[in-house]
């Protein structure tokens, strides 16, 4: 395989009306331009780090995700997936197609702007950026161990109910604002707390989380500080507040002052961040809810592992 030939993995947004129109953008630019590439497309979330694994086995150099935040943690769990030798020279780019985007706005690369992200693949300037690493075991008799990357942040409890309450009725309705709608109207009778034992810069710790936030980067606004080149990871514990200042919290997390609410503990460490029990909460990554109940986990940081095209 060509080292100057791209691989494209296209992930089209759910629910959105002519959602190829977009591709055909980025394909007209491509073609203009000049760019070698070959062209696959997902059928479902589950089938990027398929696609992506393929892709590198058979000697790209150069993967280009066409979708959002859990597009890209599904390609860089199929690089892992594979010997480091094998995968050190290849690179990442990425062109915003998700519904947050969050990675992609921490690095200024355009959400709206197709010609300008595939001009900046074109210059194609690298930078070395940490990865964060999960080892969790899993509820069952087998306690099966399992291992999974992340790009931004691993979420424990509320954030990820949601998610998967989303992900649920999305299967269900098909439609994104009566998911959201009927999403909330459920949370309102959801249990809001577990109690979780962790340990963080090994202090051991058990308290009432409403969400626990491991951040590798931003974290959604959950780890505002948080930068994926420093070797360190972010984390946020928020406690069950009040009615009202769990409104206001929310106000602060849009506003980007979440660390200044009361409920929320902010941590830094470089060393594991470990969750002993995380009393039947569910956990996230990247914008994805996790099917399988976790017993326990831990969560460490790869420094300078993937090779990431920014502007």
């Amino acid at each position: 395989m060509e080292d100057n030939r791209w691989g494209v993995i296209y992930c089209p947004k759910r629910g959105v009306w002519r959602t190829h129109r977009k591709w055909e953008k980025i394909q007209h630019l491509l073609d203009e331009r000049g760019v070698q590439y070959d062209f696959v497309q997902c059928e479902h979330r589950g089938s990027v780090r398929r696609l992506a694994t393929m892709l590198l086995k058979n000697g790209y150099k150069r993967l280009v995700v066409v979708g959002g935040d859990t597009a890209l943690c599904q390609v860089v769990n199929g690089l892992m997936s594979l010997p480091a030798e094998q995968t050190k020279d290849v690179t990442v780019g990425l062109i915003p197609n998700g519904e947050a985007n969050d990675y992609a706005r921490f690095w200024d690369i355009p959400t709206d702007d197709v010609e300008a992200c595939v001009d900046m693949l074109l210059r194609g300037r690298v930078h070395k950026v940490d990865l964060g690493v999960i080892k969790a075991i899993l509820k069952g008799e087998d306690h099966e161990e399992m291992t999974r990357y992340f790009m931004n942040c691993v979420n424990i409890g509320l954030v990820s109910h949601i998610l998967h309450l989303r992900h649920q009725l999305f299967s269900f309705l098909g439609l994104f604002l009566l998911t959201h709608i009927t999403t909330f109207v459920l949370l309102i009778f959801h249990r809001m707390e577990s109690v979780m034992s962790y340990t963080i810069n090994h202090e051991h710790l058990r308290r009432s989380v409403m969400t626990l936030c491991i951040g590798n980067c931003r974290g959604y606004g959950q780890t505002p500080n948080a930068v994926p080149y420093n070797g360190m990871l972010d984390v946020s514990v928020v406690s069950q507040p009040e009615v009202l200042k769990f409104v206001s919290g929310m106000w602060m997390l849009l506003s980007g002052r979440f660390l200044n609410n009361k409920s929320v503990t902010p941590y830094r460490t470089r060393a594991t961040v470990k969750v002993e029990d995380l009393g039947g909460a569910r956990v996230s990554t990247d914008g994805h809810a996790w099917k399988h109940p976790v017993e326990r986990l831990e969560v460490s940081v790869l420094q300078e592992r993937v090779n990431l095209i920014i502007p």
